[in-house]
């Protein structure tokens, strides 16, 4: 077998792998919440927002910048579970190779 052959299998074999981590992403449900549990935010592997909820007794019309400081610090650490989680399965997909390679996927 050529060298040639053996990078196209290769080739092959990681956009599988790749294929696989992108769909187990989408799969993966990360959660964070602020303020004690007041607001939590449930995001995808990717980061993407696909719930919020908001504990009813910290709602108050006079102090919407509480509610929204809450908003933000839970979805933030949401976030950066998943950039982690993406990390980590990242280095397990390219067995420890550099994430920045040209040409692979970058979510965040």
């Amino acid at each position: 077998m050529t060298d040639l052959q053996q990078l196209m299998r290769l080739s092959q074999q990681f956009q599988a792998k790749m294929t696989e981590l992108q769909q187990s992403l989408e799969s993966t449900q990360l959660t964070a919440s602020s303020g004690g549990g007041m607001v939590t935010v449930t995001v995808d592997g990717k980061g993407e927002i696909k719930r919020v909820q908001i504990d009813p007794t910290c709602v108050d019309a006079r102090d919407v910048e509480m509610l929204e400081d809450l908003v933000l610090g839970a979805v933030r650490e949401a976030q950066g579970k998943a950039r982690a989680a993406y990390e980590q399965e990242m280095r397990r997909a390219t067995g420890g190779l550099p994430l920045n390679l040209p040409g692979l996927p970058k979510l965040f």
